[in-house]
């Protein structure tokens, strides 16, 4: 594993304890350049899992709560008349940061959340007829609460395609809530973590991932799983193309995380749950027998035979 990759893991996991496996995958997302959709109860740590990785990773954060008065101009900014200059001068939104973190973005409106989709997808908004590049890295953690349906706006499957992976924290098992509360007796370990990289040396790690090689096999493999999703029986919705994408893009960052300048098969059936469980919409008589998208994710992956690859 790369020094900088271990640093910044065991920082995190300073704040985030017992969870190895969702800190890793939510860094996995940022060196890929994508988003992430945290789904979970109360309580469980989401936001501070949010704010810790911005504190880490060195980037300026800010935090919108979504609440039904929430408007687009709120995310992307908005034009104000400035009398001195005779002009309309632009006044960024929240959308203009490094880590947006999008608390409860079920409890808005659907024309808030779409304000999202040309952020996230393309990395800029336009404001009357106006485009402005957002920062570099930008990325968007988002937390919704799936208990609890009174005044949420269920997240449209266009906007939820946008989000490289989606995760859920989870309980704390039994020693990890021991150490959690000795912990957090007399003060916030949030408050005594630092800065492991610059927001250039994030970058250069990006690169780096974004370098990692990719076989004509893993794209066949890929491109095998894929398939077999929009064939599914139980599927009315399989993944897209962009879901291809994003499943490349994760398992690069996989591989450089775990050390490897090269992509294998375990990385593929590793990442495709989190990346694709969340684009597969069901059909209705799956539905009915009230099957879930992690069942066929994971029907699809035993199915689908794995390369095999040749020693040379």
């Amino acid at each position: 594993m790369n020094e900088q990759i271990q640093q910044i893991m065991q920082e995190i996991e300073k704040v985030i304890v017992g969870k190895h496996d969702v800190v890793e995958k939510i860094l996995m997302a940022v060196l890929a350049s994508g988003h992430v959709l945290m789904e979970d109860v109360p309580g469980v740590g989401k936001t501070t899992t949010a704010m810790t990785f911005a504190k880490v990773l060195g980037l300026d954060t800010r935090r919108v709560q979504f609440t039904s008065d929430t408007v687009p101009s709120d995310i992307i900014g908005y034009s104000v008349y400035d009398k001195q200059s005779e002009k309309f001068v632009f006044k960024p939104g929240a959308v203009m940061t490094n880590l947006l973190l999008a608390d409860e973005i079920n409890r808005t409106s659907s024309k808030t959340q779409s304000a999202l989709l040309e952020a996230m997808e393309e990395h800029r908004v336009t404001v009357d007829g106006e485009t402005y590049d957002l920062p570099n890295p930008f990325v968007v953690l988002a937390t919704q609460n799936p208990v609890g349906s009174a005044g949420t706006q269920l997240l449209p499957s266009a906007q939820m395609d946008r989000f490289l992976i989606k995760i859920s924290m989870g309980y704390p098992d039994f020693e990890s809530q021991i150490n959690i509360l000795r912990d957090r007796h007399q003060d916030n370990p949030l408050d005594h973590i630092r800065a492991i990289v610059t927001d250039q040396e994030l970058r250069n790690l990006i690169d780096q991932a974004r370098q990692v090689n990719v076989g004509d096999y893993i794209y066949e493999y890929v491109t095998r799983l894929t398939q077999a999703t929009r064939e599914h029986p139980l599927v009315q919705l399989g993944v897209s193309p962009r879901g291809a994408l994003a499943v490349c893009r994760m398992a690069k960052a996989y591989a450089f995380v775990h050390g490897r300048d090269y992509v294998l098969p375990e990385d593929v059936a590793a990442v495709f749950p989190c990346v694709c469980c969340h684009r597969l919409i069901l059909s209705t008589k799956a539905r009915m027998m009230e099957e879930q998208p992690e069942t066929v994710i994971g029907a699809v992956i035993k199915e689908i035979p794995m390369p095999v690859l040749k020693k040379s």
